[in-house]
């Protein structure tokens, strides 16, 4: 496969925001989650990856309402969500305030009782008995396709293209994007580049996938996060990893950050059980590393609890949400920045040593003669720390005060325990 795919120029300053709509509002509707749109613009969202929208298998499904990556037709819509055109309108609202809109594509497996069962059965694997089989046996209420069949390939594009025609999406966030063979991957681009250029992140960290896709996840650095709170990991593992990412991945590779989606947050906990007081000084460095922030429905509240995967469990929204604010500083700073451009040569960060290496994690980042410098400490001690680094001189402003500060290699800065510093020049 040499195809050369380029990505959308608007991905390298983007950020995510997923949606889970079952959980969002009490009615758990695309209209009830449309009311959400003007606030998350002004929270300076500019992607909304919508969680799985079709229809969920009843067939030996989990929990009362099931997975939402069981899915039973992949051109039609949950009705529990709405209607087609309900979809439609939301498109519409969000290209309007200027947003794109990417929806989940599961590729991998379908409900025991998709439509395909019926019309297509060659579509999917079997067991030594001729039976759908799961992809693994605790994934029991999926059953898994097989690529080996061309004509399978042929369908699923027709079904991707369905909602790139009708719809007017924007891209794909690709379930399990490594358990499909990355050549279907590179016809279904081929094929939906025809229509439209879309922004394609694949849930994997298999580099080898970036020849067909823009983005890719950074499962290994959230769980290097998590350990560093658990004390299992110091910040030379957590730039350890960062170092890996860099020699590993392409130049051109975006990389997707958070602390928290839909599967870490109920599968796992919030991001407050699983990094504590940390949570909020490494959403600053998902926000400002190189690559693309990513946010769950619900983490500007804070919200703290575990969402229900298989049941109704709903978001619980208050007047004013803590943290929009917060993310609307790290977010419209990563879109307006030139420095934070994504998967730049110029912007790489480049680590900046202080005193306190073993509790302050300090990098900045360039283009041209802007710069943002950020300072984190990672530790649950206030620390004063010098930047003796001779690139670091001038006046910086902090994003979240607006107070310039002017630094040099005697400037002592002092920070919170778990604080950070942003500045922006």
């Amino acid at each position: 496969m040499h195809q050369h795919f380029s990505t959308v120029e608007w991905a390298y300053h983007t950020n995510i925001y997923e949606v889970n709509i079952r959980q969002y509002t009490e009615e758990g509707t695309l209209n009830a989650f449309a009311a959400h749109l003007p606030r998350l613009r002004d929270m300076g969202l500019e992607t909304l990856w919508m969680m799985p929208l079709q229809p969920i298998g009843k067939l030996n499904r989990k929990g009362t309402l099931g997975s939402y990556y069981s899915i039973s037709d992949y051109t039609a819509l949950n009705p529990e969500y709405g209607t087609l055109d309900d979809f439609k309108n939301l498109v519409e609202q969000a290209h309007a305030l200027g947003m794109k809109v990417i929806i989940d594509w599961v590729a991998n497996h379908t409900a025991w009782d998709h439509v395909w069962t019926q019309s297509h059965p060659d579509f999917f694997s079997k067991d030594e008995d001729g039976n759908f089989r799961p992809p693994y046996p605790d994934w029991a209420d999926v059953i898994h396709l097989d690529y080996h069949n061309h004509d399978l390939w042929q369908a699923m594009t027709e079904a991707m293209a369905f909602w790139v025609k009708n719809f007017d999406i924007d891209g794909f966030r690709c379930d399990m994007a490594h358990l499909v063979r990355l050549e279907f991957w590179g016809h279904a681009r081929a094929e939906l580049d025809k229509l439209k250029k879309l922004f394609w992140l694949a849930e994997t960290e298999d580099p080898h996938y970036h020849e067909v896709f823009d983005a890719s996840y950074t499962w290994e650095f959230l769980h290097a996060m998590e350990a560093f709170w658990r004390k299992e990991a110091s910040i030379e593992d957590l730039y350890a990893v960062l170092q890996r990412y860099k020699s590993n991945f392409p130049e051109n590779a975006l990389r997707l950050f958070f602390t928290s989606n839909h599967d870490e947050n109920s599968h796992s906990g919030s991001e407050y059980e699983r990094m504590g007081e940390a949570a909020m000084a490494f959403a600053v460095l998902c926000a400002t590393w190189d690559g693309i922030p990513l946010v769950y429905s619900g983490q500007e509240l804070p919200n703290k609890k575990r969402l229900r995967f298989f049941e109704k469990d709903t978001v619980e929204w208050k007047e004013k949400s803590e943290l929009h604010d917060f993310y609307k500083t790290l977010l419209q700073l990563h879109t307006k920045h030139p420095a934070l451009r994504a998967a730049d040569g110029e912007t790489i960060p480049g680590r900046l040593q202080t005193a306190r290496a073993d509790k302050i994690f300090a990098y900045h980042r360039k283009k041209g003669e802007r710069e943002v410098l950020v300072l984190l400490n990672l530790s649950p001690y206030p620390i004063e720390c010098t930047i003796p680094d001779e690139r670091m001189s001038g006046f910086y402003k902090n994003v979240f005060t607006g107070e310039e500060i002017r630094i040099n290699g005697d400037t002592k800065i002092s920070l919170r325990p778990w604080d950070w510093l942003v500045g922006s020049k």
